[in-house]
């Protein structure tokens, strides 16, 4: 990590902060940084008490819980006080569950981005970094076409803002190994039946470990100057190979593409490739379009995070690495 860039003596929300990689984020913000304040904002109260109990509040007495919704504008208001950056990683992000629910879906990861965005400008919060989703590339399920319209809402606020300098990006990525609501757990969980079941043999996913993607959204936000969506080089596999590496020894069963699913998802349209700039690990979609400053990736990369997005998958699936980068 460079001098450009760093946490200490800031105070940093994460919306979503219970979950999958508000813990991990949680837990590589307090070993690389000294913050003044790093506040968990989640609505589960269960979850919230389980997380307090793995973390040493006295050692870190930065650390504070925060029950609210992103839906619940005054809540943010009053937590955004203060506040230098914000992690929005809160989001309804099951396919199924959005296809059935839709309402809700919307009323989360649009409306809930949209009170994000107000709480971080009334608020004087100096950058928002949300997290994105591959399907949100040319959405076909409501999960991705929610995602976009968050993302659409984060690009826009940069103009929003007006005379205020709060900054909005975007961090879009695929799965995430061994994330809850991952396939992988699911996998394992079903080794002892002998059966493993399988949407569609051609299907592929892209795939990041939860620390690849803590590295990426901290990376970003460093490097953002508003209006991006950076988007990290990582590998993609067939569903097949994973559940193989899995559970080598269990039947795979062929169940049939889930309403919403594609068989392959793409981080970039073909139509946002033109505008897309490429480094080695990462690359920067560019969407401002206020005029504002733009980041060279070649010139600012070097010297923040060392992102590692090369990194093996191995010790999260067994011993399998992908070999395929594109889908």
């Amino acid at each position: 990590m460079g001098s450009q860039f760093s946490l200490n003596g800031k105070s940093i929300l994460i919306t979503g902060g219970t979950g999958s990689f508000g813990k991990k984020c949680v837990e590589i913000i307090l070993q690389r940084f000294h913050p003044k304040k790093l506040i968990i904002l989640s609505r589960d109260e269960d979850k919230q008490y389980q997380m307090a109990k793995t973390l040493d509040m006295k050692k870190n007495p930065c650390l504070r819980f925060f029950l609210g919704d992103v839906r619940d504008l005054g809540r943010l208001h009053r937590a955004f006080e203060g506040v230098d950056y914000v992690i929005h990683a809160a989001a309804l992000k099951h396919v199924p569950t959005a296809e059935y629910n839709p309402i809700e879906a919307i009323k989360t990861n649009v409306l809930g981005a949209e009170n994000v965005l107000n709480a971080a400008i009334d608020n004087g919060v100096q950058k928002v970094v949300a997290l994105s989703t591959d399907k949100a590339a040319c959405p076909i399920n409501l999960y991705g076409a929610s995602k976009l319209c968050s993302d659409k809402l984060f690009i826009a606020g940069n103009v929003y803002s007006g005379v205020k300098n709060t900054r909005f990006s975007i961090v879009r990525y695929g799965n995430v190994l061994g994330s809850r609501g991952s396939v992988v757990p699911h996998f394992l969980s079903l080794r002892s039946s002998g059966v493993i079941p399988i949407t569609d043999r051609r299907m592929t996913r892209f795939w990041m470990t939860l620390e690849q993607g803590v590295n990426i959204v901290l990376s970003s936000l460093g490097l953002m100057k508003g209006g991006e969506i950076f988007i990290p080089k990582i590998p993609s596999m067939k569903i097949v190979d994973l559940a193989r590496t899995v559970a080598p020894d269990c039947q795979q069963e062929y169940v049939g593409i889930r309403p919403g699913e594609k068989l392959h998802e793409l981080l970039i349209s073909e139509d946002d490739g033109p505008r897309t700039g490429n480094s080695t690990n990462i690359l920067s979609l560019n969407l401002n379009f206020s005029g504002g400053q733009t980041i060279n990736l070649e010139e600012t990369v070097e010297g923040l995070f060392r992102m590692d997005l090369a990194m093996p998958v191995t010790p999260m699936i067994n011993g399998f690495h992908p070999k395929s980068y594109t889908n």
